[in-house]
């Protein structure tokens, strides 16, 4: 998995310093006119690593998550 960042170009996405081969999927994330998005190099590299854990089977599912919240402390 990577991390691109573009711009919207006559409804389409144009992105910076990346190509795509055709037919890849994508998610989009985008920041609304009252927030921003960004990543620092740091966050950039730990959020990439984190994709790989979950890429690898690294993950908790949702229904431990809500079962681990709905314990007591």
């Amino acid at each position: 998995m990577k991390v691109a960042t573009g711009t919207v170009v006559a409804g389409r996405i144009v992105l910076e310093d990346a190509a795509l081969p055709e037919g890849s999927k994508v998610t989009v994330l985008f920041a609304d006119d009252t927030e921003s998005f960004e990543l620092s190099p740091d966050d950039e590299a730990a959020l990439l690593e984190a994709i790989r854990e979950a890429d690898h089977g690294a993950v908790v599912s949702g229904d431990d998550v809500l079962a681990s919240l709905r314990r007591p402390a």
